[in-house]
């Protein structure tokens, strides 16, 4: 199968395609040597950084790997899948069983470690919930995540905010279909006020015991505390 020219934009995202699917496809076997740069270029109808680029991407992925003074050889025909690509294809009670482990110990590190400046960014975002709650579910939701993030940077554990951060998405998108599908804030347009404010409180109190429980139990019911 002849690679063929690619369109103008985004000639490296294309490039990198035509070429994964070469190799997916079984046209260079793992092992293979992989054409030179130039004659790929040629094929492809692109210039030789577009395909040094492309090539870059496939040795991230995990398909092929650059050997010094001797070309670039396939090494699988299975990209390996980077983190967030995982976590967007995850489902989202996965994402929550583990969200559940790093929220319940942030909120017990934050009860220990939080900072004046912490437990005052923990009000505000407080507040912004409650602000978002005449709002939409999308506002609503970024609101919630704002609050949660506080307490989670409380923390001062740069992995466990990192890990929280790239949940994020995941979370966004779930929460809004929840409540889309379950309309939980047409009675209280500010569901679980009271269980967010308990947090806050708890963590500025140094109680971390209770600001895991609070977490624990608002993610097992999320919205409904």
């Amino acid at each position: 199968m002849p690679l063929g020219p690619v369109r103008p934009s985004p000639l490296v995202e294309q490039a990198a395609e035509r070429l994964r699917e070469q190799i997916t496809d079984g046209h260079w076997p793992v092992g293979t040597r992989l054409p030179g740069e130039t004659t790929l270029a040629k094929e492809l109808g692109v210039g030789r950084s577009t395909v040094r680029e492309a090539l870059r991407a496939l040795a991230g992925a995990g398909l092929v790997r650059p050997r010094q003074g001797a070309g670039v050889f396939v090494l699988a025909t299975d990209a390996v899948e980077d983190w967030p690509t995982r976590l967007r294809r995850a489902a989202v009670t996965d994402v929550y069983e583990v969200r559940m482990g790093i929220e319940v110990q942030a909120a017990r590190l934050a009860a220990r470690r939080r900072t004046p400046e912490d437990v005052t960014a923990m009000e505000l975002a407080l507040e912004g919930r409650r602000a978002a709650s005449t709002a939409d579910d999308v506002t609503f939701v970024d609101a919630d995540i704002a609050l949660h993030a506080a307490v989670v940077t409380a923390a001062h554990n740069p992995v466990l905010a990192d890990l929280f951060h790239e949940f994020v998405p995941v979370l966004r998108e779930g929460l809004v279909d929840l409540l889309n599908l379950t309309g939980l804030r047409d009675q209280d347009p500010n569901t679980a006020d009271e269980a967010h404010e308990a947090l806050v409180r708890a963590v500025a109190d140094g109680d971390a015991e209770t600001a895991a429980e609070i977490v624990r139990g608002e993610l097992e019911d999320p919205f409904g505390g």
